[in-house]
């Protein structure tokens, strides 16, 4: 059994700091904000080399996209007669089917084919988006391409061959034509403005990053406050060292109570 000698700690000075080296050191946000405010010169310099570098970034190394969009109208009246409720909830199913088979090997073969495309029609699927708004029967075909032309034609394309080869292997009506592609005008993507914001945000945060790790690295005294903080004690002097100037040693902060100030 061990017994507590108590005049260990009466032998300690008043105020001494008993924290523990495994106690982890507490980060003051007002000293925080006063050291990022301190660099807010390098803090926008990095905001706006960042903010640059994303512009330049996607301005020379990223392929613009541009989508062209076709829509049909899903048919499901029999015999020319007019729409009931039975039609409506069978219009609504078909329009999922025509979802899966819009983009089946056959149909994307041919439109490859047609257009002389020099690519796979896995590659072709990738770029053809099919998408059902909702409680409707309207299908939007959307085709993504790096060429403006080449983006309307096949989606124009694929909608003629789809309306003649989809309603043969459902034996439904042929749906209705909405509206055509037209040739895209302005890109799709890449957005400059989104580009350049998240690449000033990821330089600011990156350099309060630098800031903040290289100040919790520090470990030098460099005020009469920072005895008080780690020793809770106050020095009655300071005493400038002999030869002191940016190459002079600084003195370690404690890593526990039993370390004692250096002079």
């Amino acid at each position: 059994m061990v017994m507590e000698n108590p005049s260990i700690h009466s032998e300690m000075p008043q105020g001494w700091n008993t924290r523990g080296p495994e106690e982890e050191e507490e980060i003051d946000l007002v000293e925080l904000f006063y050291l990022l405010w301190g660099h807010i010169r390098q803090i926008v310099l990095c905001l706006v080399l960042g903010a640059v570098l994303a512009f330049g970034i996607t301005r020379f190394f990223i392929t613009p996209l541009y989508k062209a969009t076709s829509s049909i109208y899903i048919v499901s009246a029999s015999n020319n007669s007019v729409v009931n409720l039975t039609d409506l909830q069978i219009g609504a199913q078909l329009t999922a089917d025509y979802q899966e088979l819009m983009l089946s090997r056959p149909l994307l073969e041919d439109v490859v084919a047609n257009l002389g495309l020099e690519m796979t029609t896995e590659e072709l699927a990738d770029q053809i988006d099919i998408t059902n708004a909702s409680d409707t029967r309207i299908l939007k075909i959307t085709v993504t391409s790096p060429d403006p032309q080449q983006a309307a034609d096949v989606a124009n394309e694929l909608v003629k061959l789809a309306r003649v080869y989809l309603p043969q292997i459902m034996e439904t009506e042929e749906p209705n034509l909405v509206e055509e592609a037209i040739l895209p005008t302005t890109k799709a993507s890449p957005s400059y403005a989104r580009s350049v914001i998240l690449g000033g945000v990821l330089g600011a945060a990156l350099c309060c990053g630098v800031l903040i790790v290289r100040q919790l690295l520090n470990d030098t005294f460099v005020t009469p406050d920072d005895i008080v903080k780690y020793f809770g004690v106050q020095p009655l002097a300071t005493v400038p060292e002999a030869g002191s100037g940016p190459a002079a040693p600084k003195a370690k902060k404690p890593a526990g109570p039993n370390r004692k100030e250096t002079t």
